[in-house]
């Protein structure tokens, strides 16, 4: 764990090259599941006795830790499906191949534990903790202006910049190394072990060594052949210059008095029972807001729901209507064809013969126009004289 472009990648392949490490990729998904499960262990339980969970006394950590346990379980039983993976798509570009990256240096099936490095895991590590009780952090950390040239240069997969711009990039720094550092205090070096990227760059076997040691797995030469190969690079050109007069300076101050505090201090903390409190609390807030947000998202979207609903019955209220008129104006077509007819039937039996059928027809069209309002004037006249002219 540790902010974004600090080595977290790296030193997950150089891990995933020991004969019980099986390497994951970057994966996302568990951090935010782990504060999901905590929403769902609190609806079970909401209405207290009379709740399922409550009922069967099965508590929010024990709950959480036996998912966790599900998915170690599922990871390390599909790790020989994840080689064969791996496998299929070097074959199918081979430029993915290199000798330093591999995933079964001995039989997968060997592998009885895995390493996951997400950067963004650093603001999950408290609800990953509930998940998988056992698990072990790494805190790489790496100078912070480092991390920033780096952080504006780099688009991992082509989806565009982690962050829009430097002030951004040191915030982010901030933000996760930040909580690593709670959790070096709520666990202690038991737990949390801190590890300097120029360490692992300028000596590798050394901070590979202590890493292991950490982890309770003996040291392993193959764990060095990774670095031999540069991977996600950002190539930061050598007259980048991240300054951005927008920035404010004082988060940048306070960035780099943090970091260079980092290079000097190399103290082990032991556990403190009030930086696990402090972590507890953030867990249960984090979990509160983004329950919030769900509720909030759900009642839009009834909301836009019922709008949907009422905009589609009135369409239909306007459907019905317009086939009405339509009905009706079919009704007073026929009533108007049918008046026409009477009309002329009428005027013909009151003048009769031809000269006069001609005049009749004339009246007929006259009165028409009149009573369909078209032409009145020359309506009112053809009526006015077309009797006399005949």
């Amino acid at each position: 764990m540790g902010s974004p472009r600090s080595g977290t990648s790296i030193l997950t392949w150089c891990l995933g090259q020991h004969p019980n490490i099986l390497v994951q990729p970057e994966s996302n998904w568990i951090g935010p599941f782990a504060v999901n499960l905590a929403i769902g262990h609190e609806i079970g339980s909401a209405r207290g006795e009379h709740s399922q969970l409550s009922a069967l006394d099965i508590r929010r950590d024990d709950f959480m830790a036996h998912f966790g346990k599900s998915i170690n379980d599922l990871i390390l039983s599909h790790r020989r499906q994840f080689e064969i993976n791996l496998r299929s798509t070097a074959l199918r570009d081979s430029s993915q191949v290199h000798e330093g990256f591999q995933i079964a240096r001995s039989q997968s099936d060997s592998k009885s534990r895995w390493v996951d490095g997400t950067p963004e895991y650093s603001l999950y590590i408290c609800g990953l903790r509930k998940l998988f009780p056992g698990a072990l952090f790494i805190h790489i950390v790496r100078d912070v202006d480092s991390v920033v040239r780096s952080l504006l240069n780099f688009d991992g997969l082509g989806e565009g910049s982690l962050v829009a711009n430097e002030q951004q990039a040191y915030e982010y720094w901030l933000r996760t190394v930040n909580s690593c550092l709670e959790a070096e205090r709520a666990y202690g070096r038991q737990i949390v072990h801190r590890l300097q990227y120029s360490d692992l760059i300028n000596n590798p076997e050394s901070a590979l060594r202590s890493v292991l040691k950490f982890l309770g797995e003996p040291y392993v030469p193959a764990c060095l052949e990774p670095l031999q190969e540069r991977i996600n690079s950002s190539n930061v050109p050598a007259t980048f210059d991240a300054s951005d007069p927008q920035t404010d300076p004082a988060v940048v101050e306070k960035a780099r008095r943090l970091s260079a505090e980092l290079e000097k201090d190399s103290k082990h903390v032991e556990p403190s029972a009030i930086a696990t409190d402090e972590m507890e609390t953030a867990f249960d807030q984090q979990v509160r807001d983004v329950s919030q947000l769900k509720k909030e998202f759900a009642e839009r979207t009834a909301w836009a729901l019922r709008l949907k609903e009422e905009v589609t019955a009135k369409d239909l209220v306007i459907l019905r209507l317009k086939e009405n008129v339509k009905a009706k104006d079919l009704v007073i077509l026929s009533l108007q064809k049918k008046l026409r007819r009477t009309l002329v039937e009428t005027l013909k039996r009151i003048f009769g013969g031809n000269r006069q059928s001609a005049a009749c027809a004339n009246c007929v069209r006259s009165i028409w126009s009149f009573i369909l309002g078209r032409n009145s004037a020359s309506s009112q006249k053809n009526i006015t004289h077309g009797p006399r002219s005949s």
